[in-house]
């Protein structure tokens, strides 16, 4: 077996199928998978994390690019199709076995920082862009696939249907941009839904952890009832008195307000506290 075999091939010289249990779908069509480390815009000397690599094929997409990757799988029955990489670009694929909710990414991207570029699995995606957006560690950059629908939160405006509290916490973090979409039928086993690629790109000013705290907790309560007007839905915050600090309409209900208003009323909570 060499890497110019097809994926497709190497999974099936290991008897392997995608684990429904841990969200996997293989990404085989290393057209689509250059595209992706193209879209994720690095290069040589660039570190990349990439969560859930299965058979390799984003993994080798990003190789040819000279990136050194390190790439962080917790099955361990990829790792026969994983090594040949490491043979085939010395020195530059790392391997960590190892649930990606539990690991120290401060760690593993060093002092130089690290991107993130990965085919998420779908059970963990937003728990992990959560995580990477709110936590210590602060990726260069992100390029990330989710189901087509958790992409259309992600990027979604104020008014959209799809708005809502990831939209707000991604756009405080982060600049985010749908860059591309991948029909099911790319996937080997195919999904019942269509996925995406977004690209999120670090804000050039870092919101404080106090105040990414208060946004959890306002965007949390008040998409909590999205249905409901700002002064039920954050009641237990402060309700009308809340908006009222943050200058903010108390009938209005949260899928219309812009990140400067949420922002606001972290703030008033920061201030009333």
């Amino acid at each position: 077996m060499t890497l110019g075999d097809r994926l497709s091939d190497r999974l099936a010289a290991h008897g392997l199928l995608a684990n429904k249990g841990l969200g996997q779908h293989f990404l085989l069509d290393l057209n689509v998978t250059r595209k992706i480390a193209r879209l994720s815009g690095v290069g040589p000397e660039d570190h990349v994390l990439e969560v859930g690599p299965g058979p390799g094929g984003l993994t080798q997409a990003l190789l040819e690019t000279g990136a050194r990757v390190t790439a962080i799988e917790r099955d361990r029955r990829f790792l026969p199709l994983l090594h040949p990489l490491s043979e085939a670009f010395p020195g530059r694929l790392d391997i960590v076995l190892e649930d990606a909710l539990r690991v120290d990414e401060m760690e593993l991207a060093e002092s130089e920082g690290a991107h993130l570029v990965s085919n998420l699995p779908y059970n963990v995606g937003t728990p992990l862009l959560i995580k990477w957006l709110t936590g210590r560690f602060r990726p260069l950059s992100m390029t990330l696939m989710f189901q087509r629908e958790v992409a259309d939160r992600i990027v979604a405006d104020p008014g959209d249907e799809a708005y809502g509290r990831l939209s707000v916490l991604v756009a405080a973090v982060t600049e985010a941009r749908r860059v591309l979409d991948v029909p099911a039928r790319a996937f080997t086993p195919p999904p019942r839904v269509d996925s995406a690629v977004v690209r999120l790109t670090p804000r050039p000013t870092v919101i404080s952890p106090s105040r990414l705290t208060a946004l959890q907790k306002v965007t949390s309560a008040a998409f909590g009832q999205r249905r409901k007007m700002l002064r039920a839905g954050l009641r237990a915050l402060g309700g009308e008195t809340l908006c009222r600090m943050a200058g903010v309409d108390p009938s209005a209900r949260p899928e219309t307000l812009d990140l400067d208003a949420f922002l606001r009323l972290a703030d008033a909570l920061l201030t009333k506290a």
